[in-house]
C-alpha cells in the first residue's frame, strides 16, 4: 500500500494514474489531495490528472527516469546502504572547494565517472567538492539552471542510487559534497507547477519572468516545498551544504525573509542529524545580513560568493573594462576586495548607476568565497573562454597565488588548476524547437554590453557546444598545463601548513601598492605575499629579510629590503625556513 500525497490548490478535479489505472484522489485539506493503491510501491511509475489533462509528473518526483515530461517513479530512500555514518566535513574555514558539472567533468558525464577522479582531487588537495544543479532539467545536456523536477537527479547523469554512491564514496575518502541549488525560478519546459498551485506570482518581475512565489496567497506551501527540497538532498542524499543560485532573486516582503527560514529548517536538521550542514549564497546584493547570524538579525547562512573579489582581481589581470567590469580595474580596488570584502560597500557604482551595497564590518573572512574562475564568469562570455584564454601563464599563477593566499574560503572551478584548454561555454538541449530558438536569440543578446560580436555566439543548443566544453584529461601531465597544476598543489599545500593563511580576521591582513609601477603586496602576519603584475622586472619593498621564498618564476632575487622578480610574477616569502617549503615549494632558499 503507498499513499499518494499532493498540494494541488488550484485544481478542481485531480486523479491519480497508476500504470493504465486511474483512480480519484480526494481533497484532504489545505488544498492537499491524496489518495492510496494497494498495487504502487518502489519502482511503480505514476503520475496525475489535473482537471482530466496529463498525466503530469508529480511536483515532487524523486525520479524522472523518461525525463520531464514522463511520469514520475517512486523510490525507495531507506533501501541504499551508507557507510559514512561518523562522517563529519571540515569545516568551511578550512576548507578548498572545487566546484564542477557532472556533464563535462569527466567524458561519461555521470556520478559514477565523478568517481574515477576523486582521487585526483585529493592529490591536489580539495576538501569539498560543489556539483553544479542535478535537479531534472530539459534534455540530456545542460547547465541544470533550468531544472522543473527539484526533487528529482538527472537522469542523464544516472540513478538516485547513482548520486548516493558517488557522494558515499566521497565521504570515504575524506571529500564533502556540496550541491548547486535554484529555488528563484524554474526552467521554462516541463514545469507543470502551475497546473498545481500558486508556486510563481505575477506581482514581481524577475529575469526569467514571474517571481516565485514567496509573499503572496499560498506562499505559505511554497516556502514549505523548496524548504522540504533542501532538507532532502541533506538527509537523503547525505550532501554536506547547499550552495543557493542567485539569492538577489528573490522577493519576499514576509516578516521572516525565505532565506532565514531555510537556515533554521537547515540548523534544526543538522541538529537532528549530529552533522555540520552549510548554506552558501551566490549574492549581488553586497549585503552582510545574509551571513549575519539570525541572533544579530541577519539570515543566519554560513558564507556567499564574494563576486567583487572576483571583478576586481579579473578587471587588473584582463584589463577588461566594459559590463559590469567598468566599475574594476585598479589595484586601489583590488586592495579593498583583499581587505573589506565589498568593492561597492555603499559606493556609487558607474555601472549600476545608483549606490551599492553596505560594509561587511565585523563579519570574518570564513563567511565569504573567493575565487578566480568559476561557472558563471567563464559560461557567461561569448565563447566561454577561461582565464588561460585570456592571459599568460603568469598572470594565472598570480590570480590563483592571490585566491588561495587570500583570507577568504578558496573555491576553483573544474579545469582552472591545469588550464584546461577546453572553454566552458553555455549549453541546452531543449527538444521543443521554438523554445531552443528563443534561447539561442537570447544568449546572442545578452552579449551587447560587453561588445561582443552576438553573430559569433556559440548556439547553446549545437551539442557541439557541450562537447567543446568537456575537460581533456590528457593535458595534466602536459607542458604548462602540468606546470600549472604542480603550482596550484604547492599553494594549497602551503595555505594548509601556515597558520597566518587560514586566519579569517581581515584587519590582521594589510596591502600596499603602486598603480603605477603595478605591484601589490599582501601582508599575513609573518607572510609577505609579493606580486609584479608589470611586464618587466621590478624591484619591490619588503618589510624583513626572509628565509624561505615560494617563487612562481625562476628569476627572483633577494635584496636588503627588496626582493626584486620578474614581470607577471609572484613570490611568497617567509621569515622562517618552513619545512612544507621545503617539500613543496618550486623555489627554496635560506638567506
Amino acid at each position: 500500500m503507498h499513499k499518494f500525497e499532493v498540494w494541488a490548490p488550484s485544481a478542481a478535479d485531480l486523479a491519480l494514474q497508476v500504470g493504465e489505472q486511474k483512480m480519484p484522489m480526494q481533497p484532504a485539506g489545505g488544498g492537499w489531495w491524496s489518495a492510496e493503491s494497494k498495487e504502487a510501491g518502489p519502482g511503480t511509475d505514476y503520475g496525475f490528472l489535473v482537471n482530466g489533462e496529463g498525466p503530469f509528473p508529480d511536483p515532487r518526483s524523486c525520479w524522472q527516469p523518461a525525463g520531464i515530461h514522463g511520469l514520475s517513479r517512486i523510490i525507495d530512500h531507506s533501501g541504499f546502504r551508507w557507510t559514512d555514518k561518523n562522517w563529519q566535513a571540515k569545516p568551511l574555514s578550512s576548507a578548498v572547494i572545487y566546484e564542477l558539472h557532472v556533464g563535462t567533468f569527466t567524458p561519461q558525464g555521470t556520478f559514477r565517472s565523478v568517481v574515477e577522479r576523486l582521487q585526483y582531487l585529493l592529490e591536489l588537495g580539495v576538501t569539498h567538492i560543489e556539483l553544479l544543479p542535478v535537479a531534472e532539467f530539459s534534455g540530456p545536456w545542460g547547465w541544470g539552471y533550468d531544472g522543473v523536477d527539484l526533487f528529482a537527479p538527472h537522469h542523464a547523469y544516472g540513478t538516485p542510487d547513482d548520486l548516493k554512491f558517488l557522494i558515499d564514496t566521497c565521504h570515504q575518502r575524506g571529500l564533502a559534497v556540496l550541491l548547486d541549488v535554484v529555488y528563484n525560478h524554474f526552467g521554462p519546459a516541463g514545469n507543470y507547477l502551475g497546473k498545481f498551485g500558486p508556486y510563481l506570482t505575477d506581482a514581481y518581475k524577475t529575469p526569467w519572468g514571474q517571481a516565485v512565489n514567496l509573499d503572496h496567497k499560498g506562499s505559505h506551501e511554497v516556502r514549505r516545498f523548496f524548504a522540504d527540497n533542501a532538507l532532502m538532498w541533506l538527509r537523503d542524499y547525505h550532501f554536506d551544504g547547499l550552495r543557493l543560485d542567485a539569492v538577489h532573486a528573490f522577493v519576499d516582503n514576509s516578516a521572516i525573509h525565505f532565506l532565514e527560514f531555510l537556515s533554521s529548517e537547515i540548523a534544526e536538521l543538522s541538529a537532528q542529524l549530529g552533522r555540520h550542514l552549510v548554506l552558501i549564497a551566490e549574492s549581488d546584493l553586497n549585503a552582510p545580513c545574509i551571513v549575519r547570524s539570525r541572533e544579530a538579525n541577519g539570515y543566519g547562512l554560513d558564507a556567499q560568493w564574494s563576486d567583487d573579489f572576483h571583478h576586481a582581481l579579473h578587471s587588473v589581470l584582463t584589463g577588461e573594462r566594459k559590463g559590469y567590469y567598468e566599475d574594476f580595474g585598479s589595484l586601489a580596488q583590488l586592495a579593498k576586495a583583499l581587505t573589506s570584502v565589498f568593492v561597492y560597500d555603499g559606493l556609487y557604482s558607474p555601472h549600476r548607476e545608483n549606490i551599492h551595497g553596505r560594509p561587511a564590518t565585523g563579519l570574518s573572512a570564513w563567511h565569504f568565497l573567493g575565487y578566480s574562475q568559476n561557472h558563471d564568469q567563464i559560461g557567461n562570455r561569448a565563447h566561454g573562454e577561461r582565464l588561460c584564454h585570456l592571459v599568460n601563464l603568469g598572470r594565472q599563477k598570480i590570480a590563483a597565488a592571490l585566491v588561495l593566499t587570500s583570507a577568504y574560503v578558496p573555491m576553483l572551478f573544474q579545469g582552472e588548476e591545469f588550464g584546461a584548454s577546453s572553454p566552458f561555454q553555455y549549453f541546452s538541449q531543449h527538444e521543443d524547437e521554438d523554445l531552443g530558438r528563443k534561447v539561442s536569440e537570447g544568449r546572442k543578446n545578452e552579449f551587447k554590453a560587453f561588445g561582443w560580436d552576438p553573430d559569433e555566439v556559440p548556439d547553446p543548443q549545437e551539442k557541439a557546444a557541450f562537447e567543446r566544453s568537456k575537460l581533456r584529461w590528457s593535458e595534466i601531465t602536459q607542458g604548462e598545463h602540468a606546470q600549472l597544476l604542480e603550482w596550484y598543489k604547492e599553494l594549497i599545500a602551503l595555505r594548509r601548513s601556515i597558520p597566518e593563511l587560514t586566519d579569517g580576521r581581515l584587519s590582521e591582513v594589510k596591502v600596499t601598492y603602486d598603480e603605477r609601477a603595478q605591484w601589490l603586496v599582501m601582508k599575513r602576519g609573518d607572510i609577505e605575499v609579493i606580486y609584479n603584475l608589470a611586464g618587466d622586472q621590478q624591484a619591490i619593498p619588503i618589510s624583513r629579510i626572509p628565509r624561505g621564498v615560494l617563487a612562481s618564476n625562476d628569476h627572483w632575487d633577494l635584496r636588503p629590503g627588496l626582493i626584486e622578480i620578474a614581470g607577471d610574477s609572484v613570490a611568497i616569502i617567509s621569515p622562517n625556513a618552513l619545512a612544507s617549503m621545503q617539500e613543496h615549494a618550486t623555489q627554496y632558499a635560506s638567506a
